[in-house]
C-alpha cells in the first residue's frame, strides 16, 4: 500500500516558501511596486482622460488584468526557479532518490509556487484599492479564478523549469510568450473595441479567455463566455499536468 508523504510534501513546500521570505524585496515588493506603476500611468493619468469601457471606469477596468498579468509571470517564475535550481546545483538526485514520489514532488513546488503568487495577487488586489474604486460582485469566482490561474501557471513554469539548460532559456518562454501574450490579451481594454478582423485573431489568444473570466467575477461583463473561461484555464491545466506526468514517466532532463 503507498503512504502519502506528508512530511516531505511539508519540507519543500516549507523550503520553497522560506525562500520567497529570504528574497522579500524580489518576491513581493518588486511587483506590487512594479503595478503600483502601472495604476499610476494607465488608472489615474491616461484613464482620467478615457471613456468608461462597458459602463466600467478605466482605472477599475484594468484591475483584474494586472493582477493577471502579476499572476502569470510570477507563477511561472516561481515554480521555474524552483524545480531548475536544484537542478543546476545537483541536488536534484537526492529529491528524487528520497522517499518522495513525483506527484509529492509536484505538489510540493508547485503548491508553494502558486501560494506564493496568489498571495501576492490578493496583495495588488489591496494595493489597487488605494488608487481606483472598484466592487467585486463574485468574490467566491474571483478567489476560483485566482486560485486556478496561479496552480495552472505554476505547472507551466514546472515543465518550462524541467526544460530549461540555462538561465537565459529560464526566462525565454515568459518574456518572448506568456508577457506580449498577456499585453495583447485584454489587459489595457476590451477586445470589443477591436476592428473585426483583429478581434476574430485575438480569440485564437488563450490569455482572453482568461482575463475575460477573471473581469467578469469583478464586473459581470466579459469578452467572452465565462464557461469558456472556464474551459480555456481548466484545458491548459489539464495539459499541463499530462505534461508533468510524461516528465517523471520519462526522466526528461531530469535523470540525464
Amino acid at each position: 500500500m503507498i503512504r502519502f508523504n506528508g512530511h516531505g510534501v511539508w519540507a519543500i513546500y516549507r523550503f520553497e516558501m522560506a525562500r520567497a521570505l529570504r528574497t522579500l524585496w524580489q518576491s513581493i515588493v518588486t511587483p506590487v511596486i512594479t503595478t503600483a506603476l502601472y495604476f499610476v500611468v494607465f488608472g489615474s493619468a491616461i484613464g482620467g482622460h478615457m471613456n468608461a469601457v462597458d459602463g466600467v471606469p478605466y482605472g477599475a477596468f484594468i484591475v483584474p488584468g494586472l493582477i493577471m498579468l502579476s499572476l502569470f509571470t510570477q507563477s511561472i517564475f516561481n515554480a521555474s526557479f524552483g524545480i531548475y535550481f536544484p537542478k543546476f546545483t545537483g541536488t536534484i538526485y537526492e529529491i528524487l532518490s528520497a522517499p518522495v514520489s513525483p506527484l509529492e514532488i509536484v505538489l510540493a513546488y508547485v503548491g508553494a509556487a502558486a501560494t506564493k503568487s496568489a498571495i501576492l495577487g490578493l496583495i495588488i488586489l489591496a494595493t489597487a484599492r488605494l488608487f481606483v474604486p472598484f466592487e467585486i460582485l463574485h468574490p467566491v469566482w474571483m478567489m476560483a479564478f485566482l486560485v486556478l490561474t496561479s496552480v495552472t501557471f505554476s505547472l507551466f513554469g514546472f515543465i518550462i523549469g524541467v526544460w530549461a539548460n540555462g538561465f537565459e532559456q529560464l526566462q525565454m518562454i515568459p518574456m518572448l510568450v506568456v508577457t506580449p501574450l498577456t499585453f495583447l490579451g485584454g489587459s489595457f481594454y476590451s477586445i470589443d473595441m477591436l476592428p473585426p478582423a483583429w478581434r476574430t485573431v485575438t480569440l485564437f489568444n488563450p490569455v482572453v479567455y482568461l482575463i475575460s473570466g477573471f473581469r467578469w467575477s469583478f464586473y459581470g461583463a466579459s469578452d467572452v463566455g465565462v464557461g469558456y473561461s472556464l474551459l480555456a484555464t481548466g484545458g491548459f491545466f489539464i495539459v499541463c499536468l499530462a505534461i508533468v506526468g510524461w516528465i517523471f514517466q520519462t526522466g526528461y532532463r531530469l535523470k540525464a
